[in-house]
């Protein structure tokens, strides 16, 4: 075997390794004799891949669109056969309720008319030509309101509750296309037979659908430009939302959620990228491009766990460059509803009024709404900022020499620390108490479920803020050590995972004897619009800042909860949760020991050239602390580092764990970063007290990834290891 096939054969037998086990996706193994590609010999864009790259002019985007195009038939969505030339409709029926006109009919196809397709086609009165509203079976309710506004509704049996698409299987079995791609063509044949209804308007043809069937609409929209308008509805991870963007530790549903739970969606090629998503080829963006310049409706709900507002954004974003430079930028919205994932009559009434607005035929208004902070560029001037990195030292890795000697340094972290954050608005303590209110439309909305075994009671802390306490049933009356639980970017559910293994960490630590307190931070769950004009109000702070005020206004609240015992509190953080709690924990010393998942690597070592997203990503791309922009690369003279905030914690105790596979933190910097913070530990006699664990995981915090985080702080507080999770 060649050097090249072991290296790839030595990532297959890693993923191996490290993913749930998928028997289809092994039975696509066997039979294919695929390997994953060659990682190390592909480029890496840790940001979304640009679109328009090597374009200049318009002139260029169609052979642009036709290479985009052609990477999503080869990663993630399959190869489709040539549009048949032997449409037939093999039967017909046809009938009017009241002054509709219904017709119920069957399409044959390909070779030897193997692939079939029922289609309802219904027309309203008139000659017409009216715009067609085309959607899936699961959807024909939406189609009723479509026709009451004038639209030719054409359902057809592509979605779950009638799919006849698995018939194409047999007529093209040379091709690999994964169902959610058949269905999308499938729209393409019900479009080859509206063109024998003279009534139907075929240069106004709209297509939609919601959740998976929301993800086929915007492929059948790039796969056929006869498509004149796509409305995507909450469509997700395959969809909208990207995979750079929507993964596990992001608490969303990443490559390898969707390739295992859904098989049949996507080609099984797109499972070798878990936990490598910065070598993808192409993103979910790009999907939302071969749409450009036709009008393309983003729609999300707040709370729709299938959903991430901040990712959807990002998407947004970057598919409206493409938009913009064909002068098309009007055409790409995002309407945002209430709820989580359902829809209801209103929603589809704002679907056709987009519709109307681009077929002619009214006038609505669709303002740009980002909700999440985006523009550097703007906080600099409303802030004042000015930041010039040849102010401040490089860093110093000459370690101190003696304990006076490091807390001497730590009072200049701590400052430092601080004046990162921003300048710090006034604040006034709150008294914690117990909520009286029923608030279980917010638990449902959230999803913030109590299973067998576990309670919760809910308290009102810091500035208006509302937190869930979570401990084992019966406990009552006995004070237990407490957990502060500190989320990664969980935009959809806040504290609560939307994509999940399992039981969610804080129920597990709940089980295992702990007090566990979680609340959403700014921006997550019911937080999501707080965030909105949060540097109109506050240009001078940061995100991150208000993130640590509430976190240690969390601390307030567990050293006043009777059930807690003040004397043991830790704290637990993953991804986001992580940066939270190594910032708050380097400023307040009333932790006892902490766990953290998936820390950022050392600011100063992270530039583009370890293929992170660089320090941009906190400043720039989720604008969590905006003056590290300014260090942008000048990473050396950050005033503090990752290392000085571990090193802050020292003596406590403390628990690194460090995925191998985490492409935002590569394992050696990690590394790097805790010995650093070792030598600090060493001055008190505790190098012991600092460990680093680095499982061969990708970056998540499921189950598997919980059980040596619990086993180490049931250790500390002086609860039974012998039995995981009770």
């Amino acid at each position: 075997m060649s050097a090249d096939l072991e290296k790839r054969q030595a990532y297959l037998d890693q993923l191996r390794r490290i993913l749930a086990p998928s028997e289809p996706w092994e039975a696509w193994l066997k039979k294919s004799g695929e390997l994953p590609p060659d990682f190390d010999a592909m480029p890496s864009h840790f940001d979304l891949p640009d679109p328009l790259e090597g374009v200049e002019t318009p002139e260029q985007w169609p052979a642009r669109r036709e290479e985009l195009k052609n990477l999503f038939h080869q990663w993630i969505i399959g190869s489709v056969p040539p549009a048949p030339d032997n449409l037939r409709v093999a039967s017909f029926n046809e009938h009017t309720d009241s002054n509709a006109t219904t017709r119920n009919l069957t399409l044959t196809f390909g070779p030897e008319e193997k692939a079939t397709l029922r289609v309802e086609v219904i027309i309203p009165p008139g000659e017409g030509p009216f715009p067609v509203f085309l959607t899936q079976s699961f959807h024909r309710e939406w189609s009723l309101i479509a026709v009451r506004r004038g639209y030719i509704a054409c359902v057809y049996a592509g979605s779950d509750d009638a799919d006849d698409t698995d018939t194409f299987m047999d007529a093209y079995p040379e091709h690999d296309w994964s169902r959610i791609t058949r269905r999308a063509w499938a729209a393409s044949r019900c479009i080859d037979y509206l063109q024998s209804v003279p009534q139907a308007n075929m240069s106004q043809i709209a297509i939609t659908g919601h959740s998976r069937n929301g993800k086929l609409s915007l492929i059948a929209s790039a796969l056929d430009e006869r498509i004149a308008v796509v409305i995507e509805s909450s469509s997700g991870a395959g969809g909208v939302l990207t995979t750079r963007y929507s993964s596990e530790q992001q608490a969303s549903e990443g490559i390898e959620l969707m390739t295992r739970n859904f098989p049949s969606w996507f080609h099984p090629r797109w499972r070798f990228f878990v936990g490598r998503e910065q070598k993808l080829p192409i993103d979910l963006h790009e999907l939302v491009a071969l749409s450009a310049p036709r009008p393309c409706l983003f729609t999300t709900a707040l709370n729709d766990n299938v959903e991430s507002t901040w990712s959807l954004q990002q998407t947004y974003l970057a598919a409206q460059r493409v938009y913009r430079f064909l002068d098309a930028e009007p055409n790409l919205r995002i309407i945002y509803r209430p709820g989580r994932h359902e829809t209801w009559p209103l929603i589809l009434e704002q679907y056709l009024d987009w519709c109307d607005t681009h077929f002619g035929r009214g006038t609505y208004n669709f303002p740009e709404r980002l909700i999440h902070p985006q523009n550097w560029s703007e906080w600099q001037a409303k802030s004042g900022a000015k930041i010039n990195p040849t102010d401040w030292p490089q860093h110093n890795e000459v370690p101190a020499g003696s304990v006076a000697d490091w807390e001497q340094k730590r009072t200049g972290v701590r400052e430092n620390i601080q004046w990162m954050l921003g300048e710090n608005p006034p604040e006034a303590r709150n008294i914690p108490k117990r909520y009286s209110y029923d608030i279980r439309h917010i638990a449902t909305t959230l999803e913030q479920d109590v299973p067998s075994g576990v309670e919760k009671a809910t308290i009102e802390f810091g500035e208006h803020l509302y937190a869930d306490v979570y401990r084992q049933s019966g406990s009552s009356g006995v004070k237990q050590p407490a957990v502060l639980w500190l989320h990664p970017f969980s935009f959809s559910n806040g504290y609560v995972p939307a994509y999940k293994r399992g039981m969610p960490a804080y129920i597990s630590l709940a089980r295992a004897g702990f007090a566990v307190f979680c609340f959403d931070q700014i921006g997550h769950g019911l937080r999501i619009e707080e965030v909105e004009h949060f540097y109109k109000r506050h240009p001078r702070w940061s995100l991150l800042g208000k993130m640590v005020r509430d976190t240690r206004a969390a601390l307030d609240a567990i050293e006043n909860y009777a059930l807690a015992d003040s004397s043991q509190i830790y704290a637990v953080g993953h991804s986001m949760g992580s940066m939270v709690g190594l910032h708050t924990a380097a400023l307040d010393e009333r932790l006892s020991g902490m766990a953290v998942v998936g820390i950022p690597p050392l600011f100063r070592l992270d530039t583009d050239e370890n293929e992170t997203g660089g320090i941009q990503r906190w400043s720039h791309l989720h604008m969590l602390i905006p003056q590290l922009g300014a260090f942008i690369g000048s990473e050396d003279r950050v005033p503090y580092d990752v290392d000085d905030l571990l090193s802050a914690f020292a003596p406590r105790p403390l628990l690194v764990l460090s995925p191998q596979l985490d492409r935002e933190a590569p394992l050696n910097i990690v590394t790097e970063s805790v010995n650093i913070a070792r030598s600090v530990y060493s001055l008190y006699g505790a190098s012991d007290r600092i460990e680093q664990q680095a499982p061969e995981a990708y970056n998540h915090f499921d189950e598997g990834a919980q059980k040596p985080v619990i086993a180490w702080l049931k250790g500390l507080a002086g609860l039974s290891t012998s039995r995981f999770g009770e």
